[in-house]
């Protein structure tokens, strides 16, 4: 039986190939040819083209093709990412800036104007995000009976549902905090909603503008379904307008000149020093804890505030005017995220269930068909089930000895971390490997590093300085006298649930060659070795870089002999320097380079005499894309196909652990080759283009050429794959 498994390929023939006579000598190590760029003009700018990406992810909340709920829940993303963006990317140049940093990044950029640029960027997509709320989303969802008002636009009856709301569940939990002499200003917490009112004691004669904040508790739901005559209509108040509505119930006998939420978003990036920490488990748990009395970094804040209050807010936070930004509407807008909790079925995508194609069939042993064949999955159109259940089976199958597991990101109820409990409870040999710092996710891999060692599992975190973001899971079983291994490697992380969100690959195998490789890697990571090698798989810090660009160098020289040279490469991001210069040197030597970025990319495509072979395009759709595959032509040979977890950035490079594998059965490559990254080149829907002025344009139809979701074409073969029945379903 062939050691194959892979969605049938479509008829479509690979992208073609520019040829160039151009010969040049090649140095090991060194580009083949140097490049002649101007320093400020050959790299784009990581942070703004960031920014760039969250404009694109607004674009689909404008798109009226979208769903009006999906467009909702893109507005909210914008808004999530926008947080995390001032958390951690601007808090950090703010710290270079206050620590006296002045030196630029190879964009030719320093943390000053990058500030500056970024606070010019953030205002234009931040009165965007409203004004499509305002103009667009609220009228079309009103247009489907799904109303939002304020206080002034409430009924009667609905005024008085509102208030009696206020009195039963808002009143009860909210705390009154003065701001004087008396009572010092409070200390508020990172992304924390917050009203804060304008109010003078009438008995007095001059206006004496008195401020008190009303801090509101995380357990109250922001959006508020207003049911004012028992028939569930969809009409929904914004949690602020209620309490703005009734702030003076909480001071008798002032009145009250006006009200205004707002929120402080604060530094949230970990200060953790590995070797200086004894207990890292203790020490993150510490900053964790610590994190939400960071420095502000961001004030939000409705607009028409008092200008009295406003400076007295800038002043106890430390924050000056251009990290301020009046909002023309409901503070945090990822609270509208559960508006698509709404059952509108009309109004979201068409469901979707990934489905269950593969020769792994559930309640079937997968390493019997993993002795025969590799398994690739293409998630979500395939489900995520078949990974699951290696781990599950193996935890139960009396032949297995030993799993090994990395952590990076998990589901709250994970099947995965149940798994390997059993396992240990079954007595097996169980190693986790759980990465403590993966960003946000800190306070839940604790939970689950002390619920994995409470069962008897060997915690590991990894090697000091490096996050392991690598997906590897390893199983040892005993067949007959030998022991035998198998292994899933893949693009994502172990999560079910982000898996139906996000575009992946996995593959499953039980090669001799590759098997070997991983299981170096656990012992590199549980134990001691200062010079692992690796037969097949590329791995950082160790190896990865440096093979990458030999790679990209030998298309060069291939090119410079005339010979076909391609490069096809899909990731999140692209920001290291020395992999873009190769490029670069590559597209001058005639080697044509195709790249699907999602988000982050430093290199500049299309210049003249720099990189007129170099294409760029970005993919953002229902699916978040998140594969990270590469491609090599190899005139002299058969392409050379990866796919692992590593994006082209120096972080991923250099200070963490990831996998790159290669892909190795025949089929799988043809599907590569033939299918999946024309298919990802065709998309003229959700892909747009990237400009050497660093705008992204829709890609241009020609002629009477058909629209084409590359997203939609893989929703719908895979659901073909899942009606096709095998010869002896047929035969039933």
């Amino acid at each position: 039986m062939p050691r194959s498994s892979s969605p049938s390929p479509a008829s479509i023939a690979p992208p073609p190939v520019d040829r160039s006579g151009v010969t040049m000598p090649h140095r090991e190590h060194e580009p083949v040819v140097r490049v002649n760029r101007p320093l400020k003009s050959a790299y784009f700018n990581r942070e703004l083209s960031w920014l760039a990406f969250n404009r694109r992810v607004l674009e689909q909340a404008r798109h009226a093709a979208t769903p009006l709920l999906e467009r909702v829940k893109f507005l909210a993303i914008v808004c999530s990412n926008l947080d995390e963006f001032f958390e951690i990317r601007v808090a950090g140049l703010i710290q270079q800036v206050e620590g006296g940093v002045e030196k630029s990044g190879f964009d030719g950029l320093g943390p000053r104007e990058q500030l500056r640029r970024i606070h010019s960027v953030v205002a234009s997509l931040v009165d965007d995000q409203y004004r499509i709320w305002h103009d667009d989303l609220v009228p079309s969802l009103a247009d489907e009976g799904v109303l939002f008002k304020s206080a002034e636009e409430l009924s009667a009856p609905e005024l008085i549902w509102v208030r009696q709301y206020f009195e039963e569940q808002v009143f009860p939990v909210l705390t009154p905090l003065g701001l004087d002499q008396s009572h010092p200003f409070p200390q508020l917490g990172n992304k924390t909603l917050n009203v804060i009112v304008s109010l003078d004691d009438p008995d007095t004669t001059e206006n004496e503008h008195q401020a008190a904040m009303l801090p509101v508790p995380r357990i109250l739901p922001r959006l508020v379904r207003i049911d004012s005559d028992g028939t569930g209509k969809q009409t929904y108040i914004f949690l602020t307008e209620i309490i703005k509505l009734c702030a003076g119930e909480f001071f008798p006998g002032y009145k009250i000149n006006g009200a205004w939420a707002f929120r402080v978003t604060r530094n949230s990036d970990l200060y953790i020093d590995d070797e200086e920490a004894e207990n890292l488990l203790k020490a993150i748990e510490e900053e964790l804890r610590n994190r939400h009395r960071g420095a502000a970094v961001r004030l939000e804040i409705e607009e028409g505030v008092d200008e009295g209050i406003f400076k007295t807010l800038c002043e106890h936070l430390d924050l000056s005017h251009e990290y301020v930004f009046r909002l023309a509407g409901p503070i945090n807008l990822l609270r509208l995220m559960s508006l698509t909790d709404i059952d509108r079925p009309d109004l979201k995508y068409r469901p979707f269930t990934p489905v269950m194609s593969s020769p792994l069939k559930p309640g079937m042993s997968p390493f019997d068909t993993l002795r025969e064949q590799d398994v690739l999955l293409h998630h979500p159109y395939d489900s995520f089930d078949p990974v699951v259940d290696f781990v599950t089976q193996a935890a139960h199958d009396p032949k297995v000895f030993a799993l090994k597991q990395t952590l990076y990101r998990t589901s709250g109820d994970s099947p995965i971390v149940k798994a390997l409990i059993e396992a240990s409870r079954n007595g097996k040999q169980v190693t986790a490997l759980v990465e403590l710092k993966a960003r946000f996710d800190e306070a839940n891999n604790i939970q689950w590093a002390r619920q994995l060692e409470e069962a008897g599992v060997h915690v590991v975190y990894g090697l000091v300085g490096h996050k392991t973001h690598c997906k590897c899971s390893l199983v040892v079983r005993q067949e007959g006298k030998k022991m035998r291994r198998y292994v899933h490697l893949g693009t994502g992380n172990y999560n079910p649930k982000t898996a139906r969100l996000y575009t992946d690959l996995s593959l499953l195998t039980a090669r001799d060659d590759i098997t070997e490789d991983v299981a170096n890697i656990f012992n590199t990571l549980t134990g001691f070795s200062r010079k692992p090698v690796f037969q097949r798989l590329l791995v950082a810090p160790v190896n990865l870089h440096s093979r990458m660009l030999e790679l990209i160098d030998r298309e060069a020289t291939n090119a410079q002999a005339g010979k076909p040279a391609r490069i096809m490469a899909k990731m999140n991001s692209l920001i290291d320097k020395a992999v873009i210069d190769r490029l670069y040197a590559a597209s001058q030597v005639g080697v044509k380079v195709d790249l699907i970025v999602r988000g982050i990319c430093g290199l500049v495509p299309g210049v003249r005499g720099l990189s007129e072979n170099i294409r760029v395009r970005s993919i953002v759709g229902r699916y978040l894309e998140h594969a990270r595959v590469i491609y090599f032509q190899n005139a002299d040979g058969q392409p050379d196909i990866y796919a692992g977890s590593a994006d082209w950035m120096p972080r991923n490079f250099f200070r963490r652990i990831e996998v790159v594998f290669p892909i190795d059965d025949p089929a799988l490559r043809a599907w590569f080759i033939d299918e999946f990254f024309p298919l990802e080149l065709q998309d003229n829907v959700n892909a747009r283009e990237l400009h050497s002025n660093g705008a992204y344009s829709p890609i241009a139809r020609q002629g009477d050429e058909p629209s084409f979701s590359v997203q939609n074409y893989f929703m719908a073969a895979a659901t073909q794959r899942a009606r096709v029945k095998t010869p002896s379903e047929l035969g039933r």
